[in-house]
């Protein structure tokens, strides 16, 4: 399955670009998202189906490979972030979370380094949770 990043996605709109790691843009329509994600941040790592429609290349099954970079940079972080902060954070750790059930649900674990990930995020949202960075 080809991977790449979201380039941007409007959730009002219920659609945006995806940028396949040929450097190809593919469209992504809402109905192509993981059960359960409304949204996606830009320069999330996403695998995906394609299909070529009249237009061009549109994607399907779209699955969630690495947290948004929000979650991401709380895993680093040395010094406890500002509430409104975390709040972003907390539901990039959701939608992460939810990708996984969804591998659950079709009775299989996350690949290893899926869930390596995972439990990277998660230990680093748990710290800042309970304050034990800086």
């Amino acid at each position: 399955m080809p991977t790449g990043k979201v380039k941007w996605y409007d959730a009002e709109k219920g659609f945006g670009f995806l940028s396949d790691d040929e450097g190809g843009d593919v469209f992504l329509h809402a109905n192509a998202l993981p059960a359960g994600v409304t949204t996606l941040k830009g320069g999330t790592r996403v695998e995906f189906g394609i299909v070529e429609g009249r237009r061009g290349a549109q994607a399907l099954s779209v699955r969630v490979l690495e947290p948004a970079p929000s979650v991401a940079a709380s895993v680093h972080e040395k010094k406890r972030l500002p509430a409104d902060q975390m709040a972003v954070v907390c539901e990039d750790a959701i939608k992460l979370l939810d990708g996984a059930s969804n591998s659950f649900r079709r009775g299989r674990y996350p690949d290893k380094a899926q869930a390596a990930k995972i439990a990277k995020v998660l230990r680093g949202v748990a710290d800042q949770l309970d304050g034990s960075v800086g």
